[in-house]
């Protein structure tokens, strides 16, 4: 493996600031000169880059296109992406032509799938990996009051979020007995009711697709999983969350051969996230995240560099045993630092 390697985010997730310092500090004493764009000049995610520019706001193959002249100009070993991961999978070639490893499931089909949460659930059928929550895809207000009423009647309370929708964003759970005087006077809230979203819903003909689910009132996990470039499973560490900013590592025996399983039929390469809840004794999936999780900075509490050890097995590296730490419960402050404006 080169001892000197040129590495690239495209426009990621703030906590990427974080991912760049556990990939400098490795310990085999790999040097990495990390570059970094964004359209916000200011974004936590170049602050940690030794090099970084304003990004066009592009689309398609001319987006791809602009990162392809990226990586030549700047001689980059390792494009880790975030943003439009399947464009850029549909044009791999183009890095591969360059000289540009490419943390990305080249598996074009499937990444589809992974953006449309019921494509992939659909996709799950009958292969005894994991259950799934039972929900409904609607885009109009009839078909969305008429699959709410379905999952009440078999014993359900009903949440719902967009069906491509990345993180928590657009979800909300339905709760008819809120006290509105108190929210008004609390903190913002997930919850609305049945009437308030049904009329919201019907002030438009159609809307995006929603998946109007059962919520899973149980433990949330969130699985980090680390595999080779060909998707061979390396280690699975499952983070429990509890209260607040808690966060418990935890030796999840169920939740890794889920991991395992996942791996065995999908081989997602590099580092990949599974997001699940549990309901009663029983882990329903959430989603799957082909890439780094919010919260892969606490996992790597565990001992486990894994954004390192994902660039590592990419550049042909030897990764042995890996054998993480559980039990930790883990939690994060806020830090002040001065800012770099990339725009000058």
């Amino acid at each position: 493996m080169k001892k000197k390697v040129n590495l690239y985010f495209n426009r990621w997730f703030s906590v990427s600031y974080l991912y760049m310092n556990h990939l400098r500090n490795n310990p085999d004493g790999v040097e990495f000169k990390i570059f970094g764009t964004h359209p916000d000049p200011m974004h936590m995610s170049l602050q940690g880059c030794d090099y970084a520019e304003v990004e066009p706001v592009l689309e398609g193959v001319e987006y791809v296109e602009y990162l392809v002249d990226f990586c030549r100009k700047h001689q980059i070993d390792v494009f880790i992406p975030r943003l439009k991961m399947l464009d850029i999978a549909k044009h791999v070639h183009l890095f591969d032509e360059i000289g540009t490893k490419v943390l990305v499931c080249r598996d074009t089909v499937l990444l589809e799938s992974l953006v449309e949460k019921d494509q992939f659930y659909k996709s799950l059928a009958g292969k005894g990996i994991m259950e799934i929550p039972a929900y409904e895809i609607v885009n109009n207000a009839d078909d969305f009051k008429a699959a709410y009423e379905r999952l009440v009647a078999a014993g359900h309370q009903v949440c719902f979020k967009p069906n491509n929708s990345e993180g928590g964003l657009g979800f909300r759970i339905i709760d008819n007995e809120r006290d509105r005087l108190q929210e008004l006077f609390g903190y913002v809230t997930q919850l609305t009711s049945f009437e308030d979203a049904y009329r919201t819903l019907a002030s438009v003909d159609t809307f995006e697709d929603l998946m109007v689910m059962e919520l899973l009132p149980g433990h949330e996990y969130s699985i980090d999983c680390l595999s080779d470039e060909s998707g061979r499973l390396l280690t699975a560490v499952p983070r429990r969350k509890e209260s607040g900013r808690l966060r418990v590592l935890e030796n999840n025996a169920e939740l890794i051969e889920i991991a395992n399983r996942v791996a065995d039929t999908f081989h997602i390469p590099y580092n990949f996230n599974i997001q699940m809840k549990y309901n009663g004794d029983t882990p329903k999936l959430l989603e799957i995240n082909p890439r780094m999780s919010g919260g892969l900075h606490v996992t790597c509490l565990s001992g486990v560099n894994f954004p390192y050890l994902a660039v590592k097995t990419a550049l042909g590296g030897e990764v042995g045993p890996i054998a993480p730490e559980f039990g930790i419960w883990a939690s994060h402050i806020e830090q002040p630092m001065r800012m770099l404006d990339w725009s000058k």
